[in-house]
């Protein structure tokens, strides 16, 4: 069996037992991909890697600029092949098991002002054509509404939309549910949207078309907006709105959506679970918009400051 194969039969075992996400599945084997061919270039093989090849290849990522997040993905790939290559036989030793991985950057995640998501979703509201302004105001609605990641927005079922829902049922990551609640601004933009959608799906059951299952509908294999087109969007708008377009993203939206809720007092588990986060851990990270506050409450409200 090839090296390419039994990476194949690692990343099938994978997404079956944990359901993993297909751009987990593609992450994983780019980087074994990537692993193999520093390896070949060396004359060895997969399988007869030891640990000092990993330290040794882990040294060339550093190396060549990598990103430490990149880095620790990597060997996390590296680790779950060695470990699944024991359980399938194809080798009696793990040479990854006791390697210590570079961690992650703690970053603080980019974000926006309440000023700025206003005019972002102002320029959703007035650029372009009628039509296209409809589509564009739904999705920045509901994206600043919900926080949802932009696979999850564009690929969005339209059948979940349907009759002017309060909450929103979001399949995420690993295909785990749940469900979100829809600000009055978002609900009339879906409305809005739908009524536009529904009209242009006529035209295309009147020419003998298959209506799309998806809310936001396109002509490409995907059958929705792609994450591409609305990055690309969020560029377009971000230039209407007069704000830089290297500050704006989606995902800018998704941190701007936590941010602010936890500004107004919103508790972080409730982030969590709005935001489908496994861990809570991975929600802290927004926690430094609240700093001043928490410094207000305390120095108010402990019984030390107040006698001081």
């Amino acid at each position: 069996m090839s090296d390419a194969m039994r990476i194949s039969t690692f990343l099938d075992a994978r997404a079956a037992e944990r359901d993993a996400s297909e751009n987990t599945r593609l992450a994983y084997a780019r980087d074994l991909t990537d692993f193999v061919d520093w390896l070949k270039a060396r004359g060895l093989a997969l399988l007869k890697a030891g640990r000092a090849e990993i330290e040794a290849y882990m040294g060339d990522c550093d190396a060549r600029g990598l990103a430490r997040s990149t880095r620790a993905r990597r060997l996390s790939a590296i680790r779950q092949f060695c470990r699944f290559a024991v359980e399938e036989g194809w080798r009696k030793d793990d040479p990854a098991i006791r390697l210590r991985g570079p961690g992650r950057d703690q970053r603080l995640p980019k974000t926006l002002s309440e000023g700025e998501v206003e005019a972002l979703l102002e320029a959703a509201r007035t650029h372009g054509r009628p039509g296209d302004r409809l589509r564009n105001t739904c999705l920045m609605e509901l994206l600043y509404a919900t926080g949802m990641r932009v696979s999850e927005l564009v690929g969005l079922p339209v059948s979940a939309t349907r009759g002017d829902p309060r909450m929103l049922l979001i399949r995420g990551k690993g295909g785990k549910e749940r469900m979100v609640p829809l600000s009055d601004p978002a609900r009339a933009a879906l409305s809005a949207w739908l009524e536009e959608r529904d009209a242009r799906s006529d035209k295309f059951r009147a020419e003998g078309k298959p209506p799309s299952p998806h809310l936001f509908p396109s002509r490409g294999k995907s059958g929705h907006l792609t994450r591409h087109r609305f990055y690309l969007l969020v560029k377009e708008l971000s230039v209407a709105a007069g704000i830089p377009p290297s500050k704006v993203t989606p995902h800018t939206m998704r941190h701007a959506f936590a941010t602010h809720l936890l500004a107004h007092g919103a508790d972080l588990r409730a982030i969590q679970i709005l935001l489908g986060h496994a861990d809570v851990a991975t929600t802290e990270i927004y926690t430094h918009v609240i700093e001043e506050r928490l410094k207000d409450l305390v120095l108010e409200h402990h019984p030390l400051a107040r006698r001081a």
